[in-house]
């Protein structure tokens, strides 16, 4: 094979991947659901059925429980992770680019990383009232957390061979920080982001079950009360299609900005 052959084979390939990963995903989704029909049917699960659940879904979902249960959290989601992430990337970007920044700070968010934001929301809705604000404030720790490391990290596994590179021609820091260093640190950032957006889910889910009048994580805690299964259920799985979609999304971004580097 030539390379001008395979230069023109490569874009195909690309265009086949999301295909690809469609077809297995979607069998994998089938699969799933089936072995999960299988054991309730066989009763060897006490769990709800798929059947049962997608008829809760629909009840709840004209009812406009579970838009307004959805809503709720998306909101508290994108407002923590939003601010987590717009504070995290520049103070990621400082503690990279400036050794005594990264000693001043570095400590801090350590400390913080091992303290689990959930043994927070105690101390958040104690000191911020039971409103929204503790759990944003706690929606943002997680994902500031998370966001912050991985910007760091990114920044200070910048191929040194790139900015001596750029140095050599004659490029200032500013010049090497912005068409060097934050494209280089960009897939790093959009891993934090990932992680983060998981952080922020898990967190928001934890606050609502602790003080909250609307929420998923409220409304599985009403129906634990009543040991009613399948409206956890569809509660796990609205979260669960809420974080997958924003997860695409990020992932989406990720291809875009970042489609100079190799790909499997």
């Amino acid at each position: 094979m030539t390379i001008a052959s395979a230069r023109k084979t490569e874009p195909q390939k690309r265009a086949g991947q999301p295909m690809h990963a469609l077809v297995l995903g979607t069998l994998s989704f089938v699969f799933g659901i089936g072995l999960w029909w299988l054991a309730t049917s066989s009763g060897l699960s006490i769990l709800p059925s798929p059947p049962a659940v997608a008829t809760r879904f629909v009840e709840v979902l004209l009812s406009g429980q579970l838009l307004h249960d959805a809503g709720a959290s998306l909101a508290r989601v994108l407002t923590g992770f939003a601010l987590g992430v717009l504070v995290a990337v520049p103070v990621g970007f400082l503690m990279g680019w400036y050794k005594t920044a990264r000693g001043l700070i570095d400590p801090w968010i350590q400390f913080f990383r091992v303290v689990p934001p959930l043994a927070i929301i105690p101390l958040a809705i104690v000191t911020m009232g039971i409103d929204e604000t503790p759990k944003i404030f706690v929606i943002f720790l997680a994902a500031f957390l998370s966001s912050v490391v991985a910007t760091y990290q990114g920044v200070i596994s910048v191929d040194k061979t790139y900015i001596n590179a750029a140095r050599v021609l004659g490029a200032s820091d500013g010049v090497i920080f912005t068409k060097v260093v934050i494209p280089a640190s960009t897939p790093f950032i959009l891993v934090g982001f990932r992680i983060g957006l998981g952080a922020a889910w898990a967190t928001v889910v934890a606050a609502e079950l602790i003080a909250a009048q609307s929420g998923l994580g409220f409304r599985m805690q009403q129906a634990q009360l009543y040991y009613d299964l399948p409206t956890i259920f569809v509660s796990l799985i609205m979260i669960g299609v809420l974080g997958l979609i924003m997860d695409r999304i990020v992932v989406w971004a990720d291809t875009h900005l970042t489609s100079w580097q190799e790909r499997m």
